[in-house]
């Protein structure tokens, strides 16, 4: 359904050191696009092959439009974990490295009984999250 995700932000450095530990419990790491002109603009995790042609990321970078970059009001993007724990180190390492809780660990029974989740705010503001689903009791 999707290829890529793109936030903006002001200080592409900063993100950098933002979610690099942020996203590693969630398993992902940094793409290699090759392009240098690409590469000090942007900076993406998950996969990035065959220049794109298989992609399935989260970038964030400078916007292209020169102006600054602006968080979107109700706007989030929601990772994948496997397990309890990478939901609590993924908030963990947020909040160690420049970002917000906007809501902590833990069960969300008014969604399901099996949504375990944790939000926060990168450094620029943007709203991300990290959900794991399929247990209702710590593994």
């Amino acid at each position: 359904m999707l290829t890529y995700v793109y936030f903006g932000t002001n200080d592409l450095a900063r993100a950098i050191s933002f979610y690099g530990p942020v996203l590693t419990p969630l398993g992902m790491q940094r793409c290699v696009t090759g392009d240098p002109a690409w590469d000090r603009t942007s900076a993406g995790w998950g996969t990035y092959e065959q220049d794109g042609l298989n992609e399935l990321a989260f970038w964030v970078g400078l916007p292209f439009d020169q102006r600054p970059a602006t968080v979107g009001n109700g706007s989030m993007v929601a990772f994948k974990a496997r397990s309890w724990a990478a939901v609590d180190d993924f908030h963990a390492a947020a909040l160690k490295h420049g970002g917000t809780c906007d809501g902590p660990p833990g069960l969300r029974l008014h969604y399901n009984p099996d949504f375990y989740v944790a939000y926060v705010r990168d450094p620029d503001g943007n709203k991300i999250a990290a959900v794991c689903r399929g247990f209702t009791a710590r593994q």
